[in-house]
């Protein structure tokens, strides 16, 4: 199965018209997180150059990639980041063929060298070393978070903890 990822390149203005943004796009986690199709979102600053900052989004589809492109939220911030916060905003879109999980354990030593399904992110990195039972750290969603993940498998079955849903800068 295919997972989508968009990736986007952002650079604003001036730190004035980044902090507007992140007032526009502080909901962005509320309605992500009522897709159908959603599994990932991050913002973070680039390392290298402070003026970039980067997002990356996993969707289940490319439709539902388009859905989210289409969304009335989704169009009106924009829209109001093209009118003066974002100068420049550089977009590209793949598509995953497949997602593979490499990690050591800092305690046995062990190598784990799998693959996994996308749907199941949270679920699988949660998971403790098979060898010694470590208990890898996981960065769960909270208010603070740049960071929202939704398990589709997970989304389905249990309702989304109300951290989840609050309002934050995304």
């Amino acid at each position: 199965m295919s997972i989508y990822l968009s990736m986007q390149r952002v650079r604003f203005s001036s730190p004035d018209g980044y902090e507007k943004f992140k007032v526009i796009f502080a909901d962005t986690r509320n309605h992500l997180m009522k897709l159908a199709g959603f599994l990932h979102l991050t913002w973070w600053v680039h390392p290298e150059d402070p003026t970039w900052f980067n997002e990356v989004s996993f969707w289940l589809n490319r439709e539902s990639l388009r859905d989210w492109h289409m969304d009335i939220y989704h169009k009106h911030a924009k829209e109001w980041a093209a009118r003066g916060a974002i100068m420049e905003d550089i977009i590209t879109n793949f598509e995953l063929q497949g997602t593979r999980l490499l990690r050591v354990c800092p305690c046995c030593g062990l190598v784990e060298d799998k693959a996994f399904d996308l749907n199941l992110e949270q679920k699988t990195l949660a998971e403790p070393c098979p060898k010694c039972n470590f208990t890898f750290p996981v960065m769960s969603p909270t208010p603070s978070s740049f960071a929202v993940f939704k398990d589709i498998a997970l989304a389905t079955e249990t309702p989304a903890p109300a951290e989840i849903k609050s309002t934050v800068p995304a």
